[in-house]
């Protein structure tokens, strides 16, 4: 296929051609099942150097134009069913790489977005610094929650990613210390090196 997009900030064997950025755009839509933010797509795609920026932000304005994708009022884009068609039909034209690492952004970005909207963190300014409240949790309830307090609004983010990057560790560790059980600790520090 002929080259007819912007290749600037595409990576190699990433897309070239207006068509199959709309067609990938489509297949990330359908295989995620899920409705997806405009950045959050750009990022997907950028993320991984599939294809130029202005020529995602051009297609997904195609793609809402001719109905293959919709918006609902809070922004986030679905496929339609001539969206899906249009995923199911033409996918393999596509590079079995480019689809690969896109599902891949992709479903990364749902889990983290998952993980911090069960396991959330709160942060509020306090006279005496900063207090800082991790909330674990096992899905259906709440399995715990700790505050502490940090000097400043810094450490207080520093600790909220942290927490993000691992919230069963934390309360693997927790519990470990709780309950006296070093070889849950012992695990945690075998598997985190």
């Amino acid at each position: 296929m002929k080259q007819d997009a912007f290749s600037a900030g595409v990576e190699p064997g990433g897309l070239w051609n207006k068509n199959d950025i709309r067609i990938l755009l489509c297949y990330i839509l359908s295989s995620v099942g899920a409705p997806l933010a405009r950045q959050d797509l750009t990022r997907i795609i950028q993320e991984k150097g599939l294809a130029n920026y202005f020529e995602v932000e051009d297609a997904l304005a195609s793609l809402l134009a001719q109905g293959n994708i919709s918006q609902n009022g809070e922004g986030y884009y679905t496929v339609t069913a001539a969206g899906k068609e249009i995923a199911n039909s033409l996918d393999a034209t596509l590079p079995l790489s480019v689809r690969d690492k896109a599902l891949e952004a992709a479903f990364t970005m749902l889990s983290k977005a998952r993980a911090q909207r069960e396991n959330r963190v709160d942060i509020q300014q306090t006279e005496r610094g900063v207090q800082i409240t991790c909330h674990i949790s096992g899905g259906e309830m709440e399995l715990m929650a700790v505050s502490l307090y940090v000097p400043d609004k810094a450490q207080a983010e520093m600790v909220k990613d942290r927490f993000h990057k691992d919230p069963q560790g934390f309360y693997q560790l927790v519990l470990a210390a709780l309950t006296g059980d070093t070889s849950l600790a012992k695990e945690f520090f075998r598997e985190h090196g």
